[in-house]
């Protein structure tokens, strides 16, 4: 994934948690106050529409950033979507509809008014949002097409960042993750709206980076690995080096997300035993 270059950072605005933030005509952004080394700045709710509304991912539930939603959008909050059943992404989905009577429609496994379906539409007044299920991060995972923008919203798929927590302990899947980030190369995106960090604004550059960065670190779990049986720990040491308890737990699930993967594809046999303790 390219850094971020020193000019790139100083013409950055600042993310202002509680803040409604205009991306484009149709799309706003307001940033859960919710930072951490999974969410990095926190998660980005996106409300999309002028006259009917479409809040996606609502966030932890936090009064404040609830507040913050209905104070943006108010009666014309129509829809209430979500990527993942994360608390990050749907910890306030309930409150939310509760102040708002909005309508929940959700893919993943949480109580809501309509189950969604990969491909099917939502349209407002002057918008369509196509869901596309993009599994990897969990089994369940989706994105939105802003048609009218080519805008994707996409979860915890691409975010604005170096890497992608995939987690076979939350649900995720690497070799599932790595075919979304290419099934998105047929698609004419303009833009990805992450989960978490900056508007994304060269979709192209950044996938086909996710994808190489995949690879590489597969490369290098097979090399640490060599003919030896070895815990999950071990390989992280090996090959991320020396981490503090979180980052090191995050880089555990990716191990293992890989490995599985390897022994699916046949590249570490059977012999070859992992464990994650």
């Amino acid at each position: 994934m390219p850094d971020i270059t020193e000019e790139e950072e100083e013409v950055r605005e600042e993310i202002v948690p509680g803040v409604a933030r205009a991306l484009s005509p149709m799309a706003r952004r307001i940033l859960a106050l919710n930072p951490g080394v999974r969410t990095g700045l926190g998660t980005n709710t996106y409300m999309v529409g002028i006259d009917e509304i479409a809040v996606i991912d609502p966030g932890p539930m936090d009064q404040s950033h609830l507040d913050a939603i209905v104070g943006c959008g108010g009666d014309l909050i129509r829809w209430i979507l979500v990527t993942n059943d994360t608390d990050e992404h749907a910890g306030s989905v309930q409150a939310l509809k509760e102040m708002t009577g909005a309508k929940v429609m959700a893919y993943c496994d949480i109580e809501c008014d309509e189950k969604l379906k990969d491909g099917q539409q939502i349209v407002g007044t002057e918008f369509r949002l196509t869901t596309r299920h993009l599994p990897g991060p969990s089994a369940q995972n989706v994105g939105f097409v802003l048609e009218e923008e080519r805008m994707l919203i996409a979860g915890d798929l691409i975010i604005d960042g170096p890497s992608v927590a995939i987690d076979p302990e939350r649900g995720g899947d690497m070799a599932a993750y790595i075919e979304s980030i290419e099934s998105l190369r047929k698609y004419r995106l303009r833009r990805i709206a992450p989960a978490h960090g900056y508007v994304i604004e060269e979709p192209k550059p950044v996938m086909a980076a996710y994808i190489e960065h995949r690879l590489a670190r597969e490369a290098e779990i097979l090399k640490a690995l060599g003919n030896d049986t070895m815990r999950v720990e071990e390989v992280v040491e090996a090959v991320y080096g020396e981490l503090d308890e979180e980052r090191a737990a995050l880089a555990a699930g990716n191990v293992l997300a890989h490995l599985i993967k390897l022994r699916s594809d046949g590249k570490v046999k059977g012999q070859k035993n992992f464990t994650k303790v």
